[in-house]
């Protein structure tokens, strides 16, 4: 996925890419939490044109795409829809190298690096590579906490049944505190 960067003007030119399986697992860091079931190829489109002053490029687009999630309280198998929109304000890096290690690798891996606010950036050199910025605007977009639906009643931690399909009738038990023995101090010094 790249634009280039002489072929830019005044003009919104659009742009469209699509990306599958492959593409998330090459990418992915194996080290990663990251899901690894992408249920719906990746779509990246928008449009990329250069600014007011002629040398800064916008990036405005959407990124969709959907993974084969586990949730997190009844461990059911669900599909996750994605669609994130985004716009890039990216400015000419000329001569400036980014404090940070990472942001100056990607500037001269991907021509380009986002700044701490993610809307603004650089570029540099005649391609931008838009890989490593969508891939973690994807990872970004991930639940931490997947769950299939939000009123999901997960699983009975006792019997072990799915709450959603049957209700238990295991008897509810208060959780185990450490402070539990301070509450029964508490009780003795009442009674005294």
């Amino acid at each position: 996925m790249k634009l280039e960067v002489e072929r830019l003007t005044a003009e919104p030119r659009s742009f469209a890419y699509e990306e599958g399986r492959a593409w998330w697992r090459a990418r992915m860091p194996r080290e990663a939490s990251l899901p690894r079931e992408v249920a719906e190829p990746f779509r990246v489109s928008g449009i990329a044109y250069r600014g007011g002053d002629s040398e800064e490029i916008i990036l405005e687009g959407t990124i969709t795409g959907a993974f084969e999630l586990e949730c997190a309280r009844c461990l059911a198998r669900y599909r996750h829809g994605l669609r994130e929109p985004f716009r890039f304000v990216l400015e000419p890096a000329g001569l400036r190298t980014p404090a940070e290690p990472e942001a100056a690798g990607a500037l001269v891996r991907d021509g380009m690096c986002l700044a701490d606010e993610v809307e603004l950036g650089w570029y540099r050199g005649t391609e931008i590579q838009l890989d490593s910025v969508c891939l973690e605007m994807i990872s970004l977009a991930l639940p931490v906490k997947p769950l299939c639906r939000e009123e999901c009643a997960g699983l009975c931690p006792r019997c072990g049944a799915d709450r959603n399909d049957t209700p238990c009738n295991c008897a509810e038990t208060a959780p185990n505190s450490p402070f539990a023995v301070l509450a029964a101090l508490r009780g003795e010094r009442g009674a005294d």
